[in-house]
């Protein structure tokens, strides 16, 4: 759908580096210049989505709730995250290149998983799904670079692309035409990162998942083959 002009505008916290939206390291800074391509703020905001999405791993068997594990600057070095942290660099890599950025956040009905993780978290919702929204022309545009597009072909999933004008968002339906993404309860935009009210969350919902210690096996492997069984 077409995202149209919407307040709050942008203010300097939009720009601003934080602790976990550390836009001033190196890495990010340096992310920025490899990837930025075009020359209108569209162009670019549109290269370094596809560049997050792409170039680093979408890994939900992997979650780190400390404060270090959730920076934007981690997820880039180490080449993987969940959508959360992949948001987090989203708008790090955004507010570098000099565009505004916030997160948004939503719980989701996920139908593309593991029989791990579904065993894992006791539920197909996933809480505090993140996205990066992006001022670009006079708007808001949400952007969700979580899915890589190996990983895409590996569980028979649509490439989810960003044009700089349409909110880009998870596909209801996958190629074959079954259920992939319901969005269930919106939780609104944030200038940095909730972490404690995330972790907490998390806590209660996914106590296993929640303790750091991860889910043994690859995360695309496991994907491709259930789908194929």
């Amino acid at each position: 759908m077409s995202t149209q002009p919407r307040t709050p505008e942008p203010g300097p916290a939009h720009r601003a580096a934080t602790a976990s939206i550390d836009a001033d390291h190196p890495a990010i800074r340096a992310f920025v210049a490899a990837h930025r391509r075009g020359s209108t703020v569209r162009e670019q905001a549109v290269s370094l989505v596809h560049a997050v999405r792409d170039e680093v791993r979408y890994d939900p068997y992997r979650i780190d709730l400390s404060a270090p594990g959730m920076r934007a600057s981690t997820c880039l070095q180490q080449g993987f995250g969940w959508c959360v942290p992949k948001a987090v660099l989203m708008a790090a890599v955004a507010r570098a290149a000099d565009i505004p950025a916030r997160l948004g956040f939503a719980d989701v009905r996920n139908h593309m998983s593991t029989e791990k993780l579904r065993r894992t978290m006791g539920t197909d919702v996933f809480v505090w799904h993140g996205y990066t929204e992006l001022w670009i022309e006079g708007a808001w545009r949400k952007a969700t670079p979580a899915f890589n597009l190996s990983l895409c072909e590996k569980f028979g999933l649509l490439p989810l692309d960003f044009d700089g004008v349409n909110d880009s968002l998870y596909h209801p339906f996958d190629k074959a035409g079954q259920k992939h993404m319901e969005y269930v309860n919106e939780r609104g935009s944030f200038d940095d990162l909730p972490l404690q009210a995330i972790a907490e969350t998390f806590r209660r919902t996914y106590p296993q998942l929640a303790s750091g210690v991860g889910i043994e096996g690859d995360f695309g492997q496991d994907g491709a083959a259930e789908r194929q069984a």
